[in-house]
């Protein structure tokens, strides 16, 4: 556990934060950045850098508590839709190296985006990516 890891901090009770559940795993706290209301973060108690670092079990915690949340958004909060949102590296606009699933509900007419424009792949190409992905351990 790193020493300045604000969310092994967060887990340890150092750091004050608003959780909405936890377990043996994990813990779920709102973001104090929230893209939307109710916008929650889901972090493992156990410290992981990213998704390619975290146990399988931490993982399979984090998503569930992700799906309570996200149940929870839209029965309690009235949310039209939830993104289920997880960054790994520093190319993919992770800021915080312990592992976390942002649970961010969606509301009609929310300024929210997706970042990118989905457009028609290249279907040589995406046959020769699922090849590699296949074939690789």
């Amino acid at each position: 556990m790193p020493d300045d890891c604000i969310f092994c901090a967060i887990v340890a009770g150092d750091i004050p934060a608003t959780k909405i559940d936890e377990d043996d795993r994990v813990v779920a706290f709102m973001d104090i950045n929230p893209a939307t209301r109710g916008h929650t973060l889901v972090i493992p108690r156990q410290h992981a850098d990213n998704v390619l670092e975290i146990d399988e079990e931490d993982l399979a915690a984090a998503v569930k508590m992700g799906q309570r949340i996200a149940k929870r958004a839209v029965r309690g909060l009235g949310a039209d839709g939830v993104n289920l949102l997880n960054s790994c590296g520093e190319h993919a606009w992770q800021t915080v190296f312990h592992f976390h699933l942002h649970v961010i509900p969606r509301y009609q007419g929310d300024p929210l985006q997706l970042p990118w424009i989905p457009h028609p792949g290249d279907q040589e190409d995406i046959a020769a990516a699922a090849a590699v992905l296949r074939s690789t351990s």
